[in-house]
């Protein structure tokens, strides 16, 4: 039986109409020629607008509250804090086979549309005539060579195809009917499929074959390959090959590319020029060829002088090297330089600040406490968390477990406050309960091997802030007899000593996806993936199948990773909400990550003259991408 799948809420036949109706819009409306191509086009060294746009664009509406339809040219300065974060433009330009709008439905982007049938097969459209950033056509060429010539070519992919292109481990059926039609096909549902197309860091199912193949050594000439490797100074064709293959990189600037911005710098370490992309496959509905700005400047700085750099005016949009406590000294360059306007956009993180008690750890005598819930929950009402948000965050972010925030449909009030509310008396009786009744002379409760109950709770070093978080939840657990000591260390031996068992408890943030709606993977939420601090074992044990690490032994845990089970072979909405529910109460009644705070704002700095960046947005990475589901290349400048 066949049914039209639901990810979105909309109907499917109108998506495939989709295509048709901008075709209608553009036709209504005539072509602007870009005025900064004016004389390219005139000398024939670029061909018209109308041969650089695919047949039936992709026309935007500009719907989004004060959104406007704008001029094109200018050029956006912005900082990153290192050379390699060149890669920021190419999750900001949010080009992607499908892509998430504000109100975070799936839409076709790249694709003309999308047909999802029995959950398992999905029939991808191209849009006729769309072409890479150098005008050679974009087409299923490109989508057969990612899958034949690089995700199951031994040299290049060693492991197979991504596991995210698996369902229990099989590859999809790939058909290719015609220049403009791909088709996978499973033999199960596979619900995940068209979300981890709209990733900040999708997969890139697809590649620029006219470009690669001379590097392939099944393609290439073979003595010209031999060269390029001797000159390049690397072991294979196939380390030829991936260096040059770097679409999420953004540092060959040879590598065509679908983005609204083309990187024109080679690798540097002080400043990157990205020219807009002339065969972009976006217009507005006046037939203006998005993205409306000419050239962005990425300029690297450290990201200490970030803050200083914006309020000076060196940057006219900027998060990145921006945190809460710039908060004070953004808004008065604001105030004395009238230049700029400072948006506070929430996290979207789950909880900004948690901690991750860690259930796998090597100590014996902990890892049984830990894995009591009423521990946990002790721990978690001896937190005042509305000291951590009035002290941090000016009383602006939200004193709440670690829950789905607001704006997400699965909400729940309840489930967000659970366990949340700072009573010591409580927390004390629960202790007691647990059998912690014995303390020092200092009043620190003594665990049954007869040490003191302190817990090292260690940190990636990373943000300030939850170094003085923790020296404010080690105030408040004194209260419940509890010594917690900081221990700020690296990200990458965080993670190891915890994957190891070494570590008793970590400060992270909360799950990525604070704003999830049902059609939304809840890979979060069950104990799938090793870099969970809180069961990394039983993460690797499911990442390995079995091979490593620790199955789970909890009847909590283990009926999480059931219902994730129940969730990927959900036909419908309603089976996937009712799963999403059951996941977040078990995770509100047994605090498996104890959330501090959420909703904490980061600052974004917006030049005056800069339009159609959202006043109120949510800056998150997935879903999201950070700016990239505003779409910048509908920003524009004012002149």
């Amino acid at each position: 039986m066949k049914y039209r799948n639901s990810i979105t809420g909309i109907v499917f036949a109108i998506l495939f109409s989709f295509g048709a109706t901008n075709a209608t819009l553009v036709g209504a409306s005539p072509l602007f020629e870009v005025p900064s191509f004016k004389e390219a086009v005139a000398s024939g060294s670029l061909p018209p607008i109308d041969q650089r746009l695919p047949a039936e664009p992709l026309v935007v509406e500009m719907n989004g509250k004060g959104m406007t339809v704008g001029k094109n040219g200018g050029t956006l300065n912005t900082l990153i804090d290192k050379a390699k974060s060149i890669r920021y433009m190419v999750v900001w330009g949010y080009s992607r086979l499908v892509g998430y709008d504000p109100d975070y439905s799936l839409k076709p982007d790249l694709l003309k549309s999308f047909v999802v049938d029995e959950g398992r097969i999905f029939t991808f459209k191209l849009r006729k005539g769309h072409k890479w950033s150098d005008g050679h056509p974009f087409t299923s060429e490109d989508f057969r060579y990612y899958w034949e010539d690089i995700a199951n070519n031994e040299d290049l992919s060693p492991a197979g195809p991504l596991s995210d292109m698996l369902v229990d481990g099989k590859p999809p059926v790939v058909e290719f009917p015609d220049e403009v039609t791909i088709k996978f096909t499973w033999e199960k549902p596979n619900p995940t499929f068209l979300g981890l197309l709209a990733k900040s860091r999708p997969p890139f199912i697809y590649r620029p074959a006219h470009y690669l193949k001379q590097f392939h050594i099944k393609y290439g000439d073979k003595a010209k390959i031999e060269e390029w490797v001797e000159k390049a100074n690397v072991r294979n064709w196939a380390s030829l090959h991936n260096r040059n293959d770097e679409m999420y990189k953004n540092t060959n600037i040879d590598l065509p590319t679908l983005q609204p911005w083309v990187n024109t710098t080679k690798k540097t370490k002080t400043r990157y020029i990205l020219n807009r992309n002339p065969y972009f496959h976006r217009v507005d509905k006046k037939g203006q060829q998005l993205p409306y700005i000419d050239t962005v400047i990425a300029t690297v700085a450290a990201s200490k002088l970030i803050p200083a750099k914006a309020v000076a005016g060196e940057t006219d949009l900027q998060a990145r090297g921006l945190s809460f406590s710039n908060i004070a000294i953004l808004k008065h360059g604001e105030k004395t330089s009238k230049r700029y306007d400072t948006h506070l956009w929430p996290i979207s993180k789950s909880s900004h600040l948690a901690l991750y008690p860690n259930l796998n750890t090597k100590d014996e005598t902990w890892r049984k406490l830990l894995r009591n819930t009423q521990f946990r929950c002790a721990l978690s009402a001896g937190i005042d968390r509305k000291l951590v948000n009035k002290t941090l965050y000016l009383g602006l972010g939200r004193p709440t477990g670690n829950s789905v925030l607001q704006s997400s449909p699965l909400y729940n009030q309840e489930n967000t406050h659970r366990w949340s509310k700072y009573d010591p008396k409580f927390a004390n009786k629960l202790l007691d309960e647990v059998g912690l009744t014995e303390k020092d002379g200092e009043g620190f409760r003594l665990l049954p091997d007869g040490r003191r109950a302190e817990i090292i709770v260690e940190t990636a070093g990373e943000d300030p802030d939850e170094v003085e978080m923790l020296q404010l939840v080690a105030e408040t657990w004194k209260k419940i007899g509890i010594k917690l000591y900081p221990k700020p260390s690296q990200r990458d031996v965080l993670r190891e000593r915890s994957y190891v068992g070494e570590t008793v408890m970590t400060a992270w943030s909360g799950w990525d996806n604070g704003t999830p709606s049902a059609e939304m993977s809840p890979v979060e939420l069950a104990p799938t993936k090793q870099d969970n601090l809180a069961w990394p074992k039983w993460g690797q044990h499911y990442e390995t199948k079995g091979k490593s690490g620790e199955a789970p032994d909890l009847k909590a845990a283990e009926r999480l990773l059931a219902l994730y089970h129940e969730w990927e072979a959900a036909s419908d909405e309603a089976e996937r909400t009712k799963v999403w529910k059951e996941m977040l109460k078990i995770h509100a009644d047994e605090s498996f990550i104890i959330g501090v705070v959420s909703s904490v704002r980061q600052p974004v700095v917006v030049w005056k003259k800069l339009r159609n960046v959202p006043k109120k947005g949510v800056y998150g990475w997935d879903p999201g991408s950070q700016f990239g589901i505003y779409r910048p290349d509908q920003f524009w400048i004012d002149q």
